[in-house]
């Protein structure tokens, strides 16, 4: 039975070197390998056979015979063995979430087959240079996957091109889907020890060859056609794994104050002070809510600014549509303009449909959307803004008296340098933390990564259970 599974793994291994010549007739590298870093340089170079590094070696290659006698680990190296691009995504699909084909995920497909053909090119050199002996030639036995013999002798052995490309594989992979990223970074771990299990590689060689597939990466993110590709698949596995959820589902939200307790809270829209004059509905108790997923990244920001000295205050997250349709009735009533010298002393209230300040969608009904400032922990005071929190007016815009790219103040009579200043430090801090920014009001931030980005939820805003 092993001896027609070895056959059939062979021939696979036959197809999917075929299937990867075929492959590369479609690849666009992002760089040549001329424009790659020189892995000569980069690495140090493998363990001479009389050190201690090379004793190590020696044990982990006892260690991996040793796996071969468990049934399922050695499946796994036969797996992990076949050296063609399908078969390596097909490895990763469980951990990734999602099966990558050609057909079924093109974007994915295409980024992939991109960035592992440009790092590929890097293991070349080092492996002529080095010409290291693999462990089953220097011990003259017989690997677990022998049909690899007579292809991998007098190869050099380090660093381990599949472990190079497994690893590249589990980087990539975790930047399209984060939430999983332990999961197939260690699925990409396992993949370097097959190799070590197989007898094909030392450690020292999978070791080295994990450090190449990052310098690799660092490579690819400075070019801009990476980038793009990039946000091509991280939206394409966005639109194929995005799960239906009813509005009314509250399920995947958490109270702010549990999740960033160090946060204050001050909930407009609860209370009379705001741009309506009265409680807006939908907002049944002064709590904030939040997904879990833009929670997570507001706790950063807010452990990120404590060091600043600043604490953070929330005057909205989640907003139900039945508030949103609340400030659509307030607007259409012209007559109403009880909040006028408060919020919009410059506009006239007609216009608040046309200039957009009241829409009938908000990226707050969305989860993960929301509108803070910073509370000095020092003065325990607010910081100064130069303006106040729903102000409807070119005052509120972040690029409103300088430039939010690089911190430059513009001179003006209405914000002040120092005010310009403390709008940047909530920019920064929001930008590090995954936060993108709304560019008519200083205090909006939305999750760039939102996990509901269609989804304008209905539930009324009150605590939720624990």
């Amino acid at each position: 039975m092993k001896r027609i599974s070895l056959w059939m793994l062979a021939a696979i291994l036959f197809c999917g070197n075929f299937l990867t010549k075929a492959q590369n007739n479609e690849v666009t590298l992002y760089f040549s390998a001329e424009e790659m870093p020189d892995l000569i340089k980069c690495l140090p170079p493998p363990p001479d056979t009389i050190g201690t590094d090379f004793a190590n070696d020696i044990m982990r290659y006892m260690w991996g015979k040793m796996q071969r006698n468990d049934p399922e680990r050695a499946a796994l190296v036969f797996r992990d063995a076949v050296w063609n691009y399908d078969s390596l995504f097909a490895v990763f699909s469980v951990p990734f979430g999602l099966e990558i084909t050609k057909e079924g995920t093109p974007e994915i497909y295409k980024f992939m087959v991109n960035s592992l053909s440009t790092v590929d090119q890097t293991r070349v050199k080092p492996k002529a240079f080095y010409h290291r002996k693999r462990p089953f030639e220097r011990f003259h036995e017989h690997m677990l996957t022998m049909y690899e013999e007579a292809e991998l002798s007098g190869e050099g052995s380090y660093p381990s091109g599949h472990s190079q490309r497994g690893y590249a594989v589990a980087l990539l992979l975790s930047e399209i889907n984060p939430a999983n990223a332990d999961t197939i970074m260690s699925r990409g771990f396992m993949y370097g020890e097959s190799r070590v299990i197989a007898g094909a590689h030392w450690q020292s060689d999978v070791d080295a060859s994990r450090l190449c597939a990052a310098i690799g990466l660092t490579r690819l993110h400075t070019s801009p056609q990476f980038l793009a590709d990039l946000n091509k698949a991280q939206a394409e596995f966005k639109r194929l794994t995005r799960v239906a959820i009813s509005t009314d589902d509250a399920s995947q939200f958490v109270n702010l104050a549990d999740a960033v307790p160090d946060a204050i809270l001050e909930i407009r829209y609860y209370s009379t002070y705001n741009f309506v004059g009265t409680r807006v509905d939908g907002y049944l108790e002064p709590v904030a809510l939040i997904t879990r997923r833009a929670a997570d990244s507001l706790r950063a920001v807010s452990d990120d600014l404590k060091k600043q000295g600043y604490r953070l205050k929330i005057y909205d997250a989640y907003r139900p549509q039945c508030a949103v349709d609340h400030f659509m009735r307030w607007a259409a009533d012209v007559n109403d303009t009880l909040m006028k010298p408060y919020f919009y002393p410059d506009l006239d209230k007609s216009v608040l449909f046309k200039q957009e300040y009241i829409m009938e969608k908000s990226g707050h009904t969305r989860g993960s959307t929301v509108d803070l400032t910073l509370f000095d922990m020092a003065t325990e005071k607010e910081v100064d803004m130069g303006g106040t929190f729903d102000w409807f007016g070119h005052e509120s815009h972040p690029d409103f008296g300088g430039n939010p790219k690089n911190r430059k103040y513009k001179p003006n009579s209405h914000i002040t340098a120092e005010q310009f200043h403390n709008r940047m430090i909530l920019r920064e801090a929001m930008l590090r933390h995954g936060f993108k920014p709304l560019g008519s009001e200083w205090w909006h931030f939305t999750l760039a990564n939102e996990p509901f980005p269609d989804t304008y939820f209905t539930f009324p805003v009150k605590k939720l259970a624990e």
